[in-house]
């Protein structure tokens, strides 16, 4: 996954071997690194320490600090402020300890406690959805990247270790960038989610028929996100983009007896792909406006 670092390798502690620290602690091991300690509070936690960092020892958050020249904090967006002024509280951390996040919501400003006790701080966060599972090991990704500028050309080893690449987010970007990738890949499964449950409902379907939903909707799936990806806007197809506001109509019909957050993710999706092929010029604004009515609250009752 990633070349052996040819500088003196560091001493790592990574506090939370939940799914992304313990993929880091492994993929750092890996590249040269010790990691010399982690720390683990749930059952699973724990297991997934022993089994992608098997021989590295458990132990509290403070403990873990004192034994890093490499500090990785890899906990939940809402509890790394505390953690921060916990450890900088303690002394545990050393003058001159690399202390990185991987939060993306959050950039330097939450490390803020450390970086008063003498830390290098660094906000390292993998642009990269992870079960768990020893797969994780091979997805490469991007790393949104906000450091100092003493602090760049460490951020940018570190993230080489990791067999990524650079994108570098301001301080005042990273709250941005984070809700981008959130509302792109997390909302991405709850809408994949909801159409596989439209589809297993769909009872002209025979129990021994050949195709599965997700059979029916991968293909799909996977050509419109390369296309989107590729094209942007270019890629809207289907009947809001063509204007077919019977179409639309029907659909709306069709799920009145649907998961009303089914629906309601449905009405808000057809407007805002009618704005964007609108501005996109796909649509005249007359035919986006029948588009917008045709899913408007005082019609859906939403």
């Amino acid at each position: 996954m990633q070349n052996v670092v040819q500088r003196p390798a560091l001493s790592v502690g990574i506090v939370g071997a939940g799914r992304v620290g313990s993929v880091v602690g492994a993929t750092l091991r890996s590249a040269g690194h010790e990691i010399a300690a982690v720390s683990a509070r749930s059952d699973a936690s724990v297991l997934r320490a022993a089994t992608t960092l098997p021989g590295v020892p458990v132990l509290a958050p403070t403990e873990v600090a004192g034994r890093a020249d490499l500090l990785v904090l890899a906990v939940p967006d809402d509890a790394l402020v505390a953690l921060s002024e916990e450890l900088a509280g303690s002394g545990a951390v050393r003058p001159g300890t690399i202390v990185a996040h991987t939060s993306g919501r959050h950039g330097l400003a939450a490390l803020e406690a450390l970086t008063r006790a003498g830390a290098r701080p660094i906000a390292l966060h993998p642009a990269m959805t992870f079960t768990g599972a020893t797969d994780d090991l091979d997805r490469a990704c991007v790393w949104g990247l906000t450091a100092d500028d003493a602090e760049r050309e460490t951020a940018e080893a570190l993230v080489k270790d990791l067999g990524g690449s650079v994108l570098w987010v301001d301080e005042d970007d990273r709250v941005r960038y984070h809700a981008a990738l959130a509302h792109g890949a997390n909302h991405l499964v709850t809408l994949v989610a909801q159409s596989l449950e439209l589809l297993r409902g769909v009872a002209t379907v025979p129990a021994d028929a050949d195709a599965t939903p997700a059979d029916v909707l991968r293909p799909l799936l996977e050509a419109a996100l390369a296309n989107a990806l590729a094209l942007g806007d270019a890629a809207l197809s289907g009947p809001v983009a063509r204007g077919d506001v019977t179409t639309v109509r029907a659909h709306v019909d069709a799920l009145e007896h649907a998961p009303a957050s089914t629906r309601d993710a449905y009405v808000a999706m057809a407007r805002a792909t009618a704005d964007r092929a609108e501005r996109d010029e796909r649509l005249d604004a007359r035919t986006a406006d029948a588009v917008r009515d045709a899913v408007s609250p005082q019609r859906v009752g939403v």
